[in-house]
């Protein structure tokens, strides 16, 4: 038996029924909202796709500027000095560096100069369409710095950094040249700084441990300096006014990990999380290594330097030639040396016959010259006489006869 419904009961059943009905047209999404959810679908998509922004830590900047501040103040001396208390205040300038804060901040500032490269901004970030695939290769740089050397642009990176390095190189050569010169020209008679050039140090002892003190001691960025240089990193390009032909691989140690620490900054991923990263990658044997034994040829040349002329050799060579050498040891490739094939040597050419000087016989005397007279020449034979000549020639008989 089917209950029976009265008229509210049905009234009642009614409204719910509507009820429902209206709760579930209100779940379903509008088009607006579908519209809405499409778009931010595409959004992600091209978010996934679109590398982050460019991200260097400030720590490398900071080392950077270091090393650019100590390398032009460097290459800004020159000889023409004119009292003993000028050149020991360059020696306090020259040997107040730790050679492993320059020797990073060589990376340091080769990375940022490398990031000037367009080519090479766009060449890293256009290889990565999503971050799966920017890990990957941020993974394989820093299993094998030399990766990046392999990535679109890296010629042309290379080639700013080796230029703009060469020419600050040459720069510290030519200081180096001045200084030493002027170490043999205060010698000389004639120079009026002689009295004092050739005059002992005052106080040899004190003034290399002072030396040895000084050497300990670190820098701190310019402030400026390393704003400006911060900015350039994370510029994508041409921010500072350098230059340099493309230069292909192999590529010496500094400029392999510069490679590198640039490649990272430009995916995103050298940012203050990365520092362990980015320290490590600014490490550089060759040029540290370098650093750290002209600090040992300094002490030495200023223990045995006893005439201020030669506290002035051992500022051009032990201070602005070494940090000239081992920038370029280490971000100059090496000269190539060519060995040409062995070639046996040519066989002895044979011994000349002894040349033998006979006596010239004399000449055989001279024979008269006979001069035989001219035959005349013989009269042509006469044509045989024609009939008319012989008939004219008889002899003419007498009529009677």
């Amino acid at each position: 038996m089917r209950p029976v419904l009265t008229r509210r009961s049905r009234y009642i059943a009614a409204l719910a029924a509507a009820g429902i009905l209206a709760g579930c047209a209100s779940d379903a999404p509008t088009r607006a909202e579908i519209e809405a959810a499409q778009i931010a679908a595409e959004a992600a998509a091209i978010a996934a796709r679109t590398p982050p922004a460019i991200r260097m830590n400030q720590s490398v900047a900071d080392a950077a500027a270091v090393y650019m501040a100590f390398s032009r103040d460097m290459a800004a001396l020159e000889g023409g000095f004119t009292s003993p208390e000028q050149i020991q205040a360059a020696l306090r300038r020259g040997a107040a560096y730790d050679p492993e804060q320059i020797s990073r901040g060589l990376v340091a500032y080769a990375s940022i100069l490398a990031l000037q490269s367009p080519e090479f901004v766009s060449g890293v970030r256009g290889l990565a369409d999503d971050q799966v695939t920017r890990e990957r290769i941020v993974a394989r740089i820093v299993a094998d710095p030399g990766y990046a050397s392999t990535l679109p642009g890296a010629e042309a990176a290379a080639g700013l950094v080796m230029a703009t390095l060469s020419a600050d190189i040459n720069a510290l050569g030519r200081a180096a040249n001045s200084i030493e010169n002027d170490a043999y020209a205060i010698q000389a008679r004639y120079d009026p700084r002689r009295a004092w050039g050739v005059a002992e140090v005052v106080d040899r002892e004190g003034r290399l441990e002072a030396a040895k003190a000084r050497s300990a001691q670190t820098f701190r960025p310019a402030a400026e300096e390393a704003s400006r240089l911060f900015a350039a990193a994370h510029s994508g390009g041409g921010a500072l006014p350098v230059s340099g032909a493309p230069r292909n691989p192999p590529y010496p140690p500094a400029v392999v990990n510069a490679l590198a620490l640039a490649a990272l900054a430009a995916l995103g991923y050298a940012g203050e999380n990365a520092r362990a990263n980015t320290d490590a990658l600014q490490f550089d044997r060759v040029s540290q290594g370098c650093l750290a034994m002209s600090k040992l040829n300094l002490f030495q040349c200023l223990a045995a330097s006893r005439p201020n002329y030669e506290d002035m050799f051992c500022l051009g060579r032990h201070i602005v030639r070494d940090l000239a050498t081992c920038s370029r040891g280490a971000a100059m490739p090496a000269p190539i040396v060519t060995v040409s094939d062995v070639r046996p040597a040519d066989p002895p050419a044979p011994a000349a016959e002894p040349i033998v000087i006979r006596p010239v016989p004399p000449p055989a005397p001279a024979r008269p010259i006979t001069i035989s007279p001219v035959p005349t020449p013989a009269a042509p034979p006469r044509p045989a006489p024609s009939l008319t000549e012989r008939l004219n020639t008889q002899p003419v008989r007498p009529s009677g006869d």
